[in-house]
């Protein structure tokens, strides 16, 4: 994997892909927050995804057009995939998003996958909040969960 640490106005963000597209995108306060040892340091291979990155907190971008390689199991895959179809913006709560995989009762196993999430803002994780719309965990804290949603326009009591 070829890997590269980008600057945002919510702190450095490490990036990391392969010819399958990007794998993850994990915030400094992430426990994996130094590359592997094998990992490559590369550039090009991701100025696309800084280039929209910096479209996005420059609020010139609401949608990411990136080929995205999450690894996860195939629950977590389908979480993933719904997390994306949140639009830029809006929020959901655990049980919508529940809901939009076809699984209504799997409210904590849907918590669980969105946590698990390995490349957050491009994956919207951070749109997901509680039923009585709260601001609820975020792997990043939440003081950026709140600055991700006001950027988009979302502001909560």
């Amino acid at each position: 994997m070829f890997y590269r640490y980008h600057p945002s106005p919510i702190g450095p963000l490490l990036l990391a892909g392969d010819e399958q597209g990007l794998r993850l995108l994990y915030m400094d306060s992430h426990p994996r927050w130094t590359p592997d040892d094998q990992w490559v340091e590369g550039g090009r291979e991701l100025d696309t995804v800084c280039r929209q990155l910096d479209e996005y907190f420059e609020g010139n971008r609401e949608v990411f057009d990136l080929r995205l390689a999450p690894q996860g199991t195939a629950f977590q895959q389908q979480v993933w995939q719904a997390l994306q179809r949140i639009p830029y913006g809006r929020t959901w709560s655990y049980a919508e998003l529940a809901l939009h995989i076809d699984n209504p009762k799997a409210i904590r196993a849907v918590g669980t996958a969105n946590g698990a999430n390995p490349i957050s803002i491009i994956i919207p994780c951070h749109r997901v909040i509680g039923s009585n719309g709260t601001l609820t965990g975020y792997a990043g804290g939440l003081a950026r969960k709140q600055a991700l949603l006001e950027l988009e326009g979302v502001w909560l009591i």
